[in-house]
């Protein structure tokens, strides 16, 4: 790929956003605050994409998963955001017996292609609550695909890949990446989702991360340089050249 610029995390997203609403005027954005220009991962959409499709929901992760579910049988392409991932606890019917049950309960008749986004994990003093790391939670759910990047190549490339699949995916957004910055091509391209990346090979020990974790695992790899040989994986190549490996997830 030409053209590789650096740019933040925060901005890999929007980029992938604007290029999968640009590309398919059925995929639209629906969340609390997602016109505001203080939300770094939409901001400029509504501007560009107008009110139809880039649409502000109340206080209310039921109400709004629900209404994604109905629009993505419909034909639709939603993409929501849940300001936090802790919040999509009060939406678990919705995701759980709705959403990711949709293709198995209709025989394959219906899908339901939502990707949820969700900012998830501590680290800026916002309290218990709303500073958990669910994604195992969620990866338990058969039927839902669940992504955390760890770097901003990797969070362009799989959240175009969730948008165009299929089945629902929910895409986790560690708080402290999004100001991370990292090589980014400027065209749209997507990362296979279930393929494990393999970041540093090693003898002694396997180290397997995902999202933030995957930082401070090559920190930590670092670190035992010349005592200890760590081979780290994450999911998703986070580059076109690197090695990739089958996975469950």
């Amino acid at each position: 790929m030409a053209g590789m610029r650096v740019i933040t995390y925060a901005e890999a997203i929007r980029e992938a956003l604007r290029l999968e609403m640009r590309r398919n005027p059925s995929t639209l954005l629906l969340g609390e605050n997602v016109s505001s220009q203080r939300n770094p991962a939409t901001r400029g959409l509504a501007e560009e994409f107008g009110r139809e499709r880039v649409r502000d929901t109340p206080i209310s992760e039921a109400g709004f998963l629900g209404a994604a579910l109905g629009a993505a049988i419909l034909g639709l392409r939603p993409i929501v955001e849940v300001m936090n991932i802790d919040f999509a606890l009060v939406a678990m019917d919705q995701l759980l017996n709705q959403l990711a049950k949709t293709r198995y309960l209709s025989g394959g008749r219906l899908s339901a292609p939502v990707t949820v986004r969700a900012i998830y994990g501590g680290g800026r003093s916002l309290g218990a609550t709303p500073s958990e790391a669910l994604y195992s939670l969620f990866a338990h759910m058969p039927g839902l695909r669940v992504v955390a990047p760890s770097n901003p190549y990797d969070a362009k490339g799989l959240l175009t890949a969730c948008v165009r699949g299929e089945d629902p995916a929910l895409f986790l957004e560690h708080r402290l990446l999004y100001d991370v910055e990292g090589p980014v091509p400027p065209e749209a391209y997507t990362i296979p989702l279930g393929v494990a990346n393999v970041l540093r090979e090693g003898d002694d020990v396997t180290v397997v991360a995902v999202g933030l974790m995957v930082r401070r695992a090559l920190e930590a790899a670092d670190e035992l340089r010349g005592e200890v040989s760590v081979e780290s994986w994450t999911s998703g190549p986070s580059s076109p050249s690197t090695r990739r490996r089958s996975s469950d997830r």
